[in-house]
Parts: structure tokens; sequence; C-alpha cells
């Protein structure tokens, strides 16, 4: 590798790694240790249980807590199904200054241009630390962001501040939704369909609890709380998927669906969680154990991603406004990593390359003049706060 080579060719090599989550990482984060080793940029590494799957966390600068962090993960989503003009994994050139290829957009186009800066970031010798996060499993709940927070504790090098670079526009994000995925398995009381009385119908009781969650659905729409630059501009919930029964004359013993909140920050999942199941304890269950006690329902929190509020007014903010030009703050109804930093206790900001519209699409893409923009974004921030 050359000491100075330009982010789109570094993009190039890293969506020749098929880094679809269910694959391991250790390829791509083989070929950006090689780039840290040849500019002489310490880093440390952490790993999943299995050690197929890597973070990276580079620092340029004092090593020391402090300083700000760029953030961004290598994992994608698959291109299973999907109709794509080319390879998915090969970076071609389209008209208007497009590239496309997996993860373009989301969102190794904004680690490529981390990368191409390094040289530059070196020469600006920061007299505050420079954190390089590069992360896997975002796509699948963040799990490389968690453990990297874990080994963050362990290292005492915390950033004071983040910029997670999820595809925005190069427009600073200071708010996204969080996010809880619940499975919700029913046990009921097999029987003959002409006896019902005797048995416990648990695709039944599981329609009763997916009307409650509609009702409040439509409450959450008409009555909120509400946090205007959402879209939509309160917490939703819904049923995604729903399985039970054998054959129509059996009473069906076991039902399950799986369900999830969008919330806004400034409202709790686990609370509206506990509410359904009040509901639930109160109104459906009696009538299920009064036949067999062992009936009933059971939750499983599958996931859980924090949501993400930074004030408009902090300094952060403040800073990435200035440095890209920008006279608004938006809010996204997505969830990235910035959560977990926050909660962390590190104040995070999303500022990246490209658009997330063309995030997971088959062919995706991102502008060079994006990627040109984070470029110059990158440098101006460690000028400004860094030296």
């Amino acid at each position: 590798m050359n000491a100075s080579v330009s982010t789109a060719e570094l993009l190039s090599r890293l969506v020749g790694f098929d880094t679809t989550s269910r694959n391991s990482n250790l390829a791509l984060i083989g070929f950006v240790r090689d780039w840290f080793d040849q500019h002489g940029v310490p880093y440390r590494i952490s790993t999943d249980a299995s050690g197929q799957k890597a973070n990276l966390h580079a620092i340029i600068g004092p090593q020391s807590a402090g300083g700000i962090a760029l953030s961004g993960h290598v994992d994608t989503v698959p291109v299973d199904g999907q109709s794509w003009s080319s390879d998915p994994f090969t970076l071609r050139a389209g008209e208007g200054g497009r590239l496309y290829a997996r993860g373009a957009a989301d969102m190794k186009g904004f680690v490529a241009s981390c990368l191409a800066a390094v040289p530059d970031l070196l020469a600006l010798g920061p007299k505050r630390p420079l954190h390089l996060f590069i992360s896997y499993d975002e796509e699948i709940g963040c799990q490389g962001a968690r453990r990297l927070i874990e080994d963050l504790d362990a290292s005492g090098l915390r950033p004071a501040l983040c910029v997670v670079g999820e595809p925005s526009g190069m427009k600073p994000i200071v708010a996204h939704k969080g996010k809880v995925n619940v499975n919700v398995s029913v046990r009921g009381k097999p029987g003959h369909s002409s006896e019902p009385a005797r048995g416990v119908n648990a695709v039944q009781a599981a329609a009763e609890a997916i009307a409650w969650v509609a009702a409040e659905a439509r409450r959450l729409a008409k009555e909120g709380p509400f946090d205007t630059g959402f879209d939509p501009p309160h917490t939703t919930i819904h049923v995604g998927t729903m399985a039970g029964g054998t054959i129509l004359n059996i009473i069906p013993e076991r039902a399950e669906f799986v369900m999830e909140w969008r919330n806004i920050p400034a409202d709790d999942p686990l609370a509206a969680l506990a509410r359904m199941q009040q509901y639930i304890a109160a109104h459906i269950e009696p009538a299920m154990k009064a036949v067999d006690p062992a009936c009933g329902f059971s939750y499983d929190i599958d996931l859980r991603m924090p949501g993400m509020a930074l004030p408009v007014d902090h300094e952060l903010s403040t800073l990435v406004r200035g440095l890209t030009g920008s006279n608004s703050t938006g809010k996204v109804s997505y969830g990235t990593e910035g959560g977990f930093y926050q909660e962390a206790g590190i104040p995070t900001i999303i500022c990246g390359p490209g658009h997330i519209a063309q995030a997971h699409q088959p062919d995706e893409w991102i502008a060079q003049s994006e990627l040109d923009a984070c470029d110059a974004f990158i440098r101006r921030l460690a000028r400004q706060l860094l030296i």
C-alpha cells in the first residue's frame, strides 16, 4: 500500500471484502491493521466470543482519553435476492460521479474517508487524541459497539465526543429513535376443536394481545407524546410476524409473535412493554389459567437499541453545524451505534457521506462529491478541535 491513497481507492478495497453480518470481518480488519501499521498508528482490537468478529480502536495523537472519536461499522446487509447491475463487491463508477457497491453508502464510504485522512491527521500533530472506531455487527443490533464500549472501560481511553458517520448527506443529525424487539410466546392447552371449553386457544389469545398492540399504535399516533423532527413524530409499535397452530380441528397449543417499539428518545419502551404485560395479565391470562394454570404468555427481549438525543445547543452540535455549513440539525427514525455511545456517557452526533435512501438497496451507491465533502470535514474537524 502507498502511504497516501485516495478515499475512492480505499473504498474500492473495503467493499471488496464481503462483510455481510453473517460473515467474519477479520480479513477487512487485517487490511486496516496493515494500513495503521504502515503509518505507525497504535490501535486496540476487541473481538466477539467466537473471535471471528473484531473491532478496531486506533488513536492518532496522544494515547489518552478525551478528544473526539470518528465511528463507523463495516458490516453490511445481505445482497441475497436483490437485482444488481454488477458485482456488488466490486466498486463500479457510474454517471454523475456515483460509486456503486454494497456498503458504499452504509457505511464503508465514511470509513474509507477516515483511513484516507490518516497521513494528513498525523502531519497535523494533534495535541488531543483523535479516536477511530471501526466496529462489527451494527446491522444486527450494534453488537460490536457494545463490545467496543466494554473495551473503552477496560482501557480508560474514552473519547470526550463522538461523530458516527452514518449516511446523512453530511448534515448533522442530533437525535434518533430507540428500538426494542420482543418475542412473545403463548402457551395454550390442546384439544379437539369440537370441545373448545376443554382447551385454551393460544392463537386466539395471541390475537387478543395483537389487538391491544393495534389499539396502542392508534393511541400513540393520536395522543403521543410527540417529538417534532421525527417522521412520524411519535413512538410506533407493530407486530411483524406471527405463527401458531397445526391443523384446523386441533385447538392450538402454541403461538408466537414478534413485535417492536421504535420510540422517541423521551419515551420508555420498557415501561410500555410493562403496560402491555399488565393488560394481558389482567384481561387475557385469567381465562386461560382458569382452564390450566400452566397456560399464559412469556416475553423475551431480543434486541434493545437506545435512542439518541443531543441538545441542539451542545458544543458538538454547534461545532458540526459550523464545519458542515448547515443551518439546522435533523432527527431520524432509524437507530445507530450513537445511542449506545451516548448512553455510555459520550455525547454523540451523526454526520456522514451518502444518503440513507441508498442504504440496503440493490445498486447501492455514494456520490464522489459526498466523499469529497467528508474528506474536507474530517480535516477541518481535526484542525479546529485537536490542535
